[in-house]
């Protein structure tokens, strides 16, 4: 396949969609394993088996390379399969409005169970909230579209500083903030991060449970203190403008454009997050200070660049018969994605939390990205041997059947194929 071959046909787009969408779930993984699992402390003396010198080098270039940055390109795919779901309701006599409503109100459902049952990071119910923004807006001109995404990923530096300078405008946040700690207070009966973090790593899943009441109110209190609606919404609308008429037909073979976006994102996106990560470690963020700033002017910078480099590097490769190759065997995973995504919240509760092996706090960058690259591979094996014999994952094949408000057929046969 070459830049001079017929456009992007569906079922490569397919394949190129779910080989990144595996992608962004593993880089997504790997950042969630730091704060969200492992809780790696830098500062902290930390020796044992499962820490290495290369402890912080890793998370370094964690900062650097991976965090925000997969994330992003995840809104991206949500954004260009929303246009695509939305052609395609289109061609069905499906109304867009009322099928995208049914599936970004399961989806949002999906990820409030993820929320108060497993792990209080969760991103789907986030975007399900987003998307229906997204919806609203989903009839703009191109023009309006991409002006309003330019804006979208810039207003967090700017909204930052004005934070800085009217500390009235972080009330909403604190007002999440207040009541995650009042629930955390009244239901798990722990006062003060030190006694959270030393019960969720000997206590049991009960106490998990407990704690994820007040876990939606702390995420979504720092989902609003990061300006995070903004940062996705951008995203959203970039992957839109791909998907929306048909666009990425052309685009995904346009050889020199995709060189371009590669070059100046990693021109203006590797620096950024040079300094990004340089600044995360000093803590400045939520003090609201200058280091804060600077962190958040380098994100600004850095993190949508590079994700979008990612994204035209990604499909550079698609253009190589080896290239492809290796998307395809990318793919089962991606395909896959919110079941493994689920999954690699099991799995860190299992490793890290006190309702498994209770060792957070005790393995540091190195062993932890070790971690994720194993899971990744072996969900690479197993969604492979699971899509030979089933059309969709467990959890995509529940959030179809209700967006369609029909059981979809969920094991294959010789006569019946996904769609």
């Amino acid at each position: 396949m070459t830049s001079t071959h017929h456009p992007v046909h569906n079922n490569e787009r397919i394949i190129i969609m779910d080989a990144l969408r595996g992608i962004a779930i593993l880089g997504i993984f790997i950042a969630n394993l730091g704060a969200g699992f492992s809780f790696y402390n830098e500062s902290a003396p930390n020796s044992g088996p499962f820490f290495h010198s290369l402890d912080r080098p890793f998370l370094f270039l964690e900062q650097m390379l991976i965090e925000g940055k997969f994330y992003s390109i995840f809104s991206f795919l949500f954004g260009w399969g929303f246009a695509i779901q939305i052609a395609r309701s289109e061609v069905k006599g499906i109304s867009p409005a009322s099928f995208m409503k049914r599936r970004l109100t399961f989806m949002f459902l999906l990820g409030l169970a993820h929320l108060l049952l497993l792990w209080s990071g969760d991103i789907v119910a986030f975007y399900a909230l987003v998307g229906f923004v997204l919806l609203w807006i989903r009839n703009w001109k191109d023009k309006k579209l991409f002006i309003t995404a330019i804006i979208c990923l810039l207003l967090p530096a700017v909204l930052y500083f004005l934070k800085m300078k009217f500390p009235s405008l972080l009330a909403v946040a604190g007002i999440f903030f207040k009541t995650g700690e009042a629930i955390e207070k009244s239901i798990s009966g722990v006062s003060g991060f030190e006694e959270f973090a030393h019960k969720l790593k000997t206590g049991n899943y009960l106490f998990q449970l407990k704690t994820l009441l007040s876990g939606v109110f702390y995420r979504y209190g720092d989902l609003i203190f990061q300006d995070r609606f903004f940062k996705v919404l951008g995203m959203f609308i970039i992957g839109y403008l791909l998907g929306r008429d048909g666009r990425y037909k052309t685009i995904l073979i346009n050889k020199p454009l995709l060189l371009k976006v590669a070059v100046i994102g990693l021109a203006i996106g590797l620096p950024a997050n040079y300094v990004m990560a340089t600044y995360i470690g000093k803590y400045g963020y939520y003090q609201m200070n200058m280091d804060g700033i600077i962190q958040t002017l380098a994100y600004t910078a850095g993190v949508s660049t590079l994700a979008l480099a990612y994204i035209a590097l990604f499909f550079l490769l698609a253009l190589t018969k080896p290239g492809m190759q290796v998307i395809k065997f990318l793919q089962p995973p991606g395909k896959m994605a919110v079941s493994n995504y689920i999954m690699h919240s099991l799995i860190g509760s299992i490793v890290f939390y006190g309702m498994g092996f209770g060792m957070m706090g005790e393995v540091g960058p190195f062993y932890y990205t070790i971690l994720a690259w194993i899971v990744f591979a072996a969900q690479i094996v197993l969604s492979t041997i699971w899509l030979r014999y089933f059309n969709y994952g467990p959890v995509e094949w529940l959030w179809r059947s209700a967006t369609y408000k029909k059981w979809q057929p969920l094991r294959k046969n010789k006569n019946h194929t996904a769609a």
